[in-house]
């Protein structure tokens, strides 16, 4: 008498391979990334017809009440005196000579700051050595 063969069962899908892709994309994804310093401060620029000027070294943030900073430097003189001894460092390397104009400070400044303000910053960051000022706008 013949018996018939029991039918053999497909062994089970590894998720190995999916494991390693998974991670293959995390470690992608992870070194692609660009990681940027948080702000101070939350601030809403004004509203312009000009576009954001490019990101640089030297950005300072004015919040609504007047408060300055400067990366991780938080007050009008300590946030000033970073700026400044950072500028004086950045010259120092040999990136500021007479060929070479000084970089520009670009200013974000919560759309609530008065206008006073703002033109009471300005011979401040002269002071320090800067020769341009740019001010961050949103489009209406």
């Amino acid at each position: 008498m013949r018996l018939a063969d029991p039918s053999r069962r497909q062994p089970p899908e590894s998720v190995v391979p999916m494991i390693n892709v998974v991670f293959l994309l995390l470690i992608f994804f992870l070194m692609t990334a660009q990681i940027a310093p948080p702000e101070p401060f939350a601030v809403e620029p004004p509203q312009a017809e000009a576009g954001d000027p490019a990101g640089g070294d030297f950005t300072i943030y004015l919040a609504p009440d007047g408060t300055f900073a400067f990366r991780d430097v938080t007050g009008d003189e300590d946030a000033l005196a970073a700026l400044g001894s950072e500028l004086e460092a950045y010259c120092t390397a040999g990136e500021c000579s007479e060929a070479v104009p000084r970089p520009s400070v670009i200013l974000r400044a919560d759309q609530a700051v008065s206008g006073a303000s703002v033109a009471a910053l300005l011979p401040r960051l002269g002071a320090i050595g800067f020769a341009s000022v740019q001010l961050v706008t949103v489009s209406p």
